[in-house]
């Protein structure tokens, strides 16, 4: 038994990150080491075979891309890889601005966490279109009575409570998809997080997030958006181009193979014309017998420019959408490139130049170790990096939600001994019932009634 225990102790350090992308699919395993940085035991990583702009469109192959990398991080790091966070995104993922009010019942009773959770439980009765399932409802500012612009309203009195509600929505079935290939892996759900959050975590720092920053992750088959300003996260985004489609253009362009292709872009590939020389050319061998291909970089960055350009312009347009241009929205610490599309030669020079904004290649190596491999410092992990630290971050707060929770028990029958009534007697009764799921966010809540659902599914 006290070996169990031992053994439960020391997986609650560990968590996974589980990043089930379009081009490839990561499991990273890690946890904090003494000085609150991450340290990443194991890396999986195996090619994604069932996954088409984000959404799964293949259950066995995903199932085997999964339990690839997975087996790989558990055989690195020579631990056993039981739950994962996994991250959701891909084309079917949308937001929408909504606001909402409660009127409190006892406005001589200050704010808590119940009044905040019965806001947003109304939100989350909100009718979406057929198929879609809200996945997050993440409060923007709140307005209590007729109070404007307050960030943290628990602990005031008053009687009506208002607030913008940024809501990321998805399709039920996308997510219940990608459910039942981790089911199906032989691992648990631990969390799900929305991937440019995930990311988010990893590369941005907290004054670029209250200055304002717009994180673009460009990843193999979507481009992921995410707006924060003033700490806050304003707007996502899922743009449904990514560097496949880069790779496609080429493979067209250049008569070629993907895989011709894809090491083109890799090695060659520049999203600025002016760079390459016409004279500059690289030899292709023929397939099976045939003449070597001659293409010229010049011919090559055109290709890559024509539709980097498109994406950055779709990315620019939700930026303008959400107000940049405006005063209140300006974002001062302009943009952040991650993901493995930002590895591209002078895209950042691109940007700056299609948006006329300040940008910064985003490398999640701020929250590792310093002995950690170079390979993890790479924008491609930033996404996995985030995953890790959102399940570390998860554990933590469970942890203290469990060393917190005698504490009601002890001051229940103070807090009897002053009531009159019998009303009064049962409300901390009630109460205590909630309590455990308050601090949960309502992304855990989505979880858990995933989980249901699988369950229910078998």
């Amino acid at each position: 038994m006290c070996a169990q225990n031992s053994l439960k102790m020391e997986n609650n350090k560990l968590a996974v990150g589980l990043d089930i992308g379009t081009t490839k699919i990561v499991a990273m395993i890690g946890r904090k080491n003494e000085y609150g940085k991450l340290e990443v035991l194991g890396i999986g990583k195996a090619k994604s075979l069932g996954v088409k702009r984000g959404v799964v469109n293949n259950i066995t192959q995903t199932i085997q891309s999964i339990q690839q990398a997975v087996d790989e991080a558990q055989s690195v790091s020579g631990k056993m890889i039981d739950d994962v966070v996994v991250g959701i995104a891909g084309q079917h993922i949308r937001s929408l601005h909504h606001s909402d009010y409660i009127t409190r019942e006892k406005s001589d009773v200050v704010i808590d966490d119940t009044d905040i959770e019965n806001l947003v439980g109304q939100v989350h009765k909100l009718v979406m279109l057929p198929g879609e399932e809200i996945i997050h409802v993440l409060p923007q500012e709140y307005k209590v009575d007729s109070q404007p612009d307050i960030k943290e309203p628990i602990g005031m009195y008053g009687g009506r409570l208002e607030a913008n509600f940024h809501v990321v929505v998805g399709q039920v079935s996308s997510i219940r998809n990608i459910g039942r290939c981790v089911k199906s892996a032989g691992l648990a759900l631990a969390d799900i997080t929305l991937e440019p959050l995930a990311s988010a975590s990893a590369v941005l720092s907290q004054e670029e997030k209250e200055a304002g920053v717009a994180l673009i992750d460009i990843g193999g088959g979507t481009t992921d958006l995410a707006i924060f300003k003033d700490g806050i996260i304003r707007h996502t985004a899922v743009i449904p181009f990514g560097g496949n489609v880069i790779t496609e253009d080429i493979k067209e362009g250049c008569s070629i193979i993907e895989k011709q292709a894809e090491l083109l872009k890799i090695k060659f590939g520049s999203a600025w014309p002016g760079e390459n020389k016409e004279t500059e050319i690289v030899s292709i061998p023929g397939l099976r017998g045939r003449e070597p291909k001659e293409i010229t970089l010049k011919n090559l960055s055109k290709i890559i420019h024509a539709r980097v350009q498109e994406i950055i312009e779709h990315v620019y347009l939700e930026i303008k959408n959400y107000g940049h241009e405006t005063q209140k929205g300006k974002l001062i610490a302009g943009i952040v490139l991650t993901g493995g599309g930002s590895q591209l030669k002078h895209l950042r020079q691109l940007v700056e130049y299609i948006t006329g904004m300040d940008v910064r290649i985003g490398y999640p190596n701020e929250h590792l170790a310093g002995d950690s491999d170079e390979v993890l410092s790479s924008p491609a992990y930033a996404t996995a990096v985030g995953l890790l630290m959102e399940g570390l971050e998860k554990q933590a707060k469970e942890e203290t939600r469990v060393e917190e929770e005698p504490a009601p028990l002890e001051q229940e029958p103070e807090m009897k001994v002053p009531s009159e009534e019998e009303e009064l007697k049962e409300e901390p009764l009630e109460k205590e019932e909630p309590r455990k799921p308050k601090s949960k966010s309502f992304f855990e809540k989505f979880t858990e009634r995933f989980k249901e659902f699988l369950d229910n599914a078998e």
